[in-house]
């Protein structure tokens, strides 16, 4: 009862990540702009994009980092970042990329986590850095500011890899098995508890990266903004890895600000963009986007959250572009279903197609059994679970949080509810897990409960998922006042946010008498989605 893609399997070399991008780079293409920064225009050409990462990796390996140990990279989109990223990877090292708006509470947690000996940084995260670095053990040397011109202040890139860049990595660099070796550790938020490492290895990023390539049809002579964060796995894969495969030029963006994005956009004539549902909204609605000139777009590939169907078509229909949709996980590397560049005939409603290679199922959420896939028309909903070469190894040091994901066939149980039509057209319709998505940020409900049951004059507390004026997730706090306790709205706003990342910011509060639970203690959630001001339940 399983399905798949309508396209035929593609190869998936077994070669590390660096080698399937780069190996066969030659003197034509190592002319062409490989990355420029959308704020000053610097380019960087292919040629000098691999020189400077194997400078990074001889300079690490120098230092004595070698297999098995974890670096941290901690900044926002940058040529820099992409330089210094795959240098961990070509280094043997594993990258444990880290959310730029992280407090140092939770960076430090991360360090922690992921055993990380060194920190890559930018100069206006850099005392955030360095305060988490020491707490999680680690030294202020140990954090090198990338971007640092000050001769007197942390080196820059150009100065970390001066002493070592002669270094002939080749004859250093040591040999591990790209289907076993891990080569990034980004984090992903449980419904439960902290967020957990997700164990990729070479072989899942250069699957992935395979999968994808016909359906986004990214070509050498788009120019691809890349404002989605690198550090997340979306932006790590489908923009900076498949894009500097097909050798495209990527125009990166370090924050989102309305006016820049659309500045840049026109700007660098960017032909193919990949965003989140909230700048969907933006580009529909915002009287700013008339004032530029947007006509180099081709296409626009929304993911991370669920993106409505009709504000997909606004989008599509105000810049004149074609709209896609994806979808996939942090655990998949990410992407696992998405419709084709070239499908007009796909419902945006849709995730599209299971990409090559990968194996699906429906589940009954109640029974566990497998659903029936129809010859004609949609099937019955069921938890999608996903089996392919692009899935996780497992979560770091979470043997537990491991075999609750991954069933003994090698399938991924999402925690997603979908259909699937005849044709292999997969819809999300709903969502089984309790993980919120703000702006394509996942947010553990748990993790704001345990914040709030800090403040002395809350005695319970629960946070669902809800929507907005737009129809946008947020995170929404229904709130038990203790005995006598006077604490309004704002304060409760305001006391989340002194202590989480703006994304993981409660937006919206609800004083309640009781939180519902179940017998056994935990947070019946759907009563509180079915309350009246909520919208509809998230999908």
């Amino acid at each position: 009862m399983t399905f798949g893609s309508p396209f035929r399997d593609v190869n998936v070399p077994d070669e590390s990540v660096f080698d399937f991008l780069f190996a066969d780079l030659d003197s034509g293409d190592s002319e062409r702009p490989a990355l420029i920064d959308g704020i000053s225009g610097e380019t960087i050409t292919y040629g000098q994009l691999v020189a400077t990462i194997r400078g990074v990796a001889a300079t690490l390996t120098a230092r004595g980092l070698t297999v098995g140990a974890v670096i941290a990279l901690y900044a926002p989109n940058s040529p820099a970042f992409a330089a210094v990223f795959h240098g961990i990877l070509r280094s043997g090292c594993t990258a444990t990329t880290v959310n730029a708006l992280y407090t140092s509470d939770e960076v430090a947690h991360q360090l922690v986590d992921s055993r990380a000996s060194l920190v890559f940084t930018v100069s206006v995260l850099a005392g955030r850095a360095v305060e988490a670095a020491v707490s999680a053990g680690l030294s202020a040397t140990d954090v090198v500011v990338i971007d640092s011109d000050d001769p007197l202040g942390p080196t820059g890139l150009e100065g970390f890899i001066a002493t070592a860049c002669e270094t002939d990595l080749d004859a250093v660099h040591p040999f591990f098995a790209p289907s076993s070796h891990i080569a990034v550790l980004p984090y992903s938020s449980g419904t439960t508890g902290r967020p957990k490492g997700v164990m990729l290895t070479h072989r899942n990023l250069v699957a992935n990266a395979c999968q994808i390539d016909r359906i986004m049809g990214i070509g050498r002579n788009d120019r691809v903004l890349a404002l989605l964060p690198f550090f997340h796995i979306y932006g790590m894969t489908v923009l900076l890895n498949a894009a500097l495969r097909r050798r495209a030029t990527l125009v990166t963006m370090p924050r989102f600000e309305l006016a820049q994005f659309l500045r840049t956009v026109s700007d660098f004539r960017c032909t193919y963009l990949f965003i989140a549902p909230p700048l969907a909204i933006a580009l529909a609605k915002h009287p700013l986007v008339d004032e530029y000139d947007l006509d180099s777009v081709h296409t626009i590939l929304s993911g991370a959250a669920p993106l409505d169907a009709a504000l997909g078509r606004a989008v599509g229909d105000r810049l004149g572009c074609r709209v896609r949709q994806g979808y996939g996980m942090s655990e998949m590397s990410p992407v696992s279903h998405a419709i084709p560049a070239e499908c007009d005939d796909i419902s945006l409603a849709s995730v599209g197609y299971t990409v090559p290679n990968m194996q699906c199922k429906l589940l009954d959420p109640q029974s566990g059994a497998e659903i029936e896939i129809p010859d004609v028309g949609i099937s019955a909903p069921g938890e999608l679970c996903c089996r392919g070469p692009n899935v996780m190894a497992g979560y770091l040091g979470n043997p537990e949080a491991t075999a609750a994901a991954l069933d003994a066939d090698g399938f991924l149980h999402t925690g997603d509810i979908a259909t699937v039509d005849s044709r292999g057209v997969v819809t999300i319709v709903d969502r089984l897990k309790e993980l919120i998505k703000y702006k394509g940020y996942q947010v553990p409900p748990a993790e704001l409960e345990a914040v709030l049951l800090t403040h002395p004059a809350i005695a319970d507390a629960a946070v669902i998922g809800a929507l907005d004026h737009d129809g946008e997730e947020i995170p929404k706090a229904f709130v038990v006042r203790g005995p006598g306790a006077d604490i309004d709205v704002p304060a409760v706003i305001a006391y989340v946010a002194e202590r989480v990342a703006p994304h993981k910011k409660v937006r919206a509060v609800e004083f309640v008498d009781v939180v519902p639970k179940s017998s056994t203690g935990k947070i019946l959630r759907r009563e509180l989605r079915a309350r009246p001001g909520n919208g509809q339940e998230p999908r």
